[in-house]
């Protein structure tokens, strides 16, 4: 069984990925592992502390099946994310993210270059500019006014689409045996 990492850090947005991580472990068999930068306990926009389980430098890439990364705010980024990012997505293994963190990791990675994507960040104000100290790094060139994109092995998300995304993510690990049978989830989850 291959891991599914999921990036965590202070003021993450956790409703985003806890979904997802729950249909993962329960319904797909998949290892869902936590990991940040160091070893600190982390404190959601929600408020929970949550443990890291691994540090990003400690990941052994030969078992990792894809990579989840949630939104918030979150402007500094390591160099050990950003190596990770780029090289699952040479290994063309699943990178998901969602929300302004999780799609600015990508843009900061560089392969938002070779793929179409989406993003909560519609544009790159003097607010951005001034949290971040730099121009905007996203290819806007690339930008698809969409809710959710899916290029190659690339999922992202607006950060009001968990559900969505959360879909987006099984069917890529072939949750749904037909696309009547992914549908007839979609509808199961949204049923009011």
């Amino acid at each position: 069984m291959g891991k599914v990492l999921v990036y965590i850090f202070n003021g993450m947005t956790d409703y985003e990925v806890s979904f997802i991580s729950h249909i993962l472990r329960t319904d797909v068999g998949k290892e869902v592992v936590t990991i940040s930068k160091d070893y600190y306990l982390i404190r959601s926009s929600s408020g929970f502390i949550l443990k890291p389980e691994y540090q990003v430098s400690e990941i052994d890439e030969s078992e990792v099946e894809g990579l989840i990364l949630c939104g918030g705010l979150e402007p500094h980024v390591n160099q050990a994310l950003l190596t990770l990012i780029q090289n699952l997505f040479q290994q063309k293994k699943l990178i998901a993210a969602i929300g302004e963190a999780g799609t600015l990791f990508l843009a900061q990675a560089g392969i938002l270059n070779d793929v179409h994507y989406t993003t909560s960040i519609q544009s790159w104000d003097v607010n951005y500019q001034a949290s971040f100290g730099k121009k905007d790094p996203f290819p806007r060139d690339n930008y698809l006014q969409k809710r959710l994109v899916r290029d190659q092995h690339v999922i992202t998300a607006q950060k009001t689409v968990f559900i969505d995304f959360s879909v987006e993510v099984c069917s890529w690990f072939k949750l749904f045996l037909s696309q009547q049978e992914k549908q007839n989830f979609i509808k199961l989850l949204k049923r009011v």
